[in-house]
């Protein structure tokens, strides 16, 4: 069987699931089948490890440390009055053009309609969960949702919650980290309703192709199913002349109208140091983000005043944007080349993620003597991946977030250089 072969999940154990003990509160039994969270099982994995008195550093979660701009918190002060205020779930009409002349802009493409091609939403988090829940349609035989593997738990969770099960496409160093859409049986893309794309990706910052996303609006538009194309990665890049493509810009490049099929996820999280704000936005098929404003009006996720006008402020500027760039660049420059003798990683498209083989193999084992000897805090690879066709494509790797300060980012590197010496 070849490794990337998207498959159903086979049966959970309770030892890898949450557990609901009997007799407690009849609850959504589908809340079983939910695993912990990565943190979570890195928080188990060092309890009790004694780390060194050494100030920690934590390249574990992909958290922006660097500050928030201060005209977007001007903006968010200036505008507290909001807080008396009930918001519109849609967002003011402001919030919606700044939206939509910027996916216009960064992606090259004709006018955006704000009024029907745009949403906010409360980081890309929330969105790609609630996404799921509004269109997957239990009422159709043993619903699907495609997910990358290694990938963002959410999307898992998102799956299972919405009635489906997820399925896991392996992306290994040996397929170069990307999906071989020919490698899926047909019988299985026939049940599949959502494909959950990640570009630039987490945790390999590899970003798609033209040519593939040709060959995903073909499969959509023959099979059915809805693209959810996670993008909140997209404005961290090393060359200030080529940034990451979208899906939406594929799609204009490609000749298609109306964005069939396709939403695309965006964030001020990571593009503004902001993942407190809790802001972002969707875009693509109107008829999808019609159908998805009436799941959100229900699901209560109306954006305060307040942060819409912090979110305008940032959606409307590029200076800091290009300024934080440079600063993971500056990072990126430095790190990566002290790790590679010892932590060989593939430089990546976009993101501020490394990608690392660990030596010997076992990346829990590696984490835990690291943090113990170094007071290092990595995450071990296989967390974020699944068992499918064989392996855990994330096992044998680690994830190391280049999110503090460049100073802390290379006091880490030399500690980890140390210790694998």
């Amino acid at each position: 069987m070849r490794a990337n072969t998207l498959r159903p999940p086979a049966a959970r154990t309770p030892e890898r699931c949450y557990h609901v003990p009997d007799g407690s509160p009849r609850v959504n039994r589908r809340l079983r089948l939910l695993q912990p969270y990565p943190f979570e099982r890195l928080r188990t994995l060092l309890a009790g490890v004694a780390a060194p008195p050494l100030a920690p550093i934590r390249l574990s979660i992909g958290e922006p440390q660097h500050a928030t701009p201060e005209f977007v918190r001007r903006a968010l002060v200036d505008h507290l009055d909001g807080l008396a205020t009930y918001p519109t779930t849609a967002g003011s009409d402001d919030l919606r053009r700044a939206l939509a002349e910027w996916f216009a802009a960064r992606y090259s493409l004709p006018a955006l309609d704000a009024g029907s091609e745009v949403l906010p939403v409360l980081g890309t988090r929330e969105a790609l969960f609630a996404f799921a829940q509004a269109v997957i349609d239990t009422s159709r035989p043993a619903p699907l949702v495609g997910c990358p593997n290694p990938f963002y738990q959410i999307y898992e969770g998102a799956a299972l919650l919405a009635g489906a099960e997820p399925v896991f496409l392996n992306q290994t160093a040996d397929n170069g980290f990307r999906a071989d859409l020919d490698a899926i049986p047909e019988e299985v893309w026939a049940r599949v309703q959502l494909l959950f794309v990640c570009s630039p990706g987490n945790p390999t910052g590899r970003v798609v192709r033209l040519d593939e996303w040709r060959d995903l609006f073909e499969r959509s538009d023959r099979v059915g199913f809805v693209i959810a194309s996670d993008e909140c990665y997209s404005e961290i890049y090393g060359d200030e002349s080529q940034p990451p493509i979208g899906g939406l810009e594929a799609a204009h490049r490609l000749g298609r109208t109306g964005f069939r099929n396709l939403v695309v996820f965006s964030s001020l999280s990571k593009r503004s140091n902001a993942p407190g704000l809790r802001s972002g936005a969707v875009a693509g098929d109107k008829s999808l983000l019609r159908q998805f404003l009436l799941y959100r009006t229900y699901h209560g996720s109306a954006m305060s005043l307040a942060v819409q006008h912090a979110s305008v402020a940032a959606w409307r500027d590029e200076a800091h944007v290009r300024e934080n760039r440079s600063r993971y660049r500056d990072k990126f420059a430095l790190v990566a080349p002290m790790l590679a003798p010892v932590l060989p990683a593939a430089s990546p498209d976009a993101g501020f993620y490394l990608w690392a083989r660990v030596p010997g193999g076992d990346d829990e084992r590696f984490v835990r003597e690291l943090y113990e000897a170094t007071h290092v805090t990595l995450l071990p690879g296989q967390y974020l991946g699944r068992d499918a066709a064989g392996l855990n494509p994330g096992r044998g790797y680690v994830r190391i977030a280049l999110v503090p300060d460049l100073g802390e980012c290379v006091d880490a590197a030399r500690r980890i250089v140390d210790f694998c010496s």
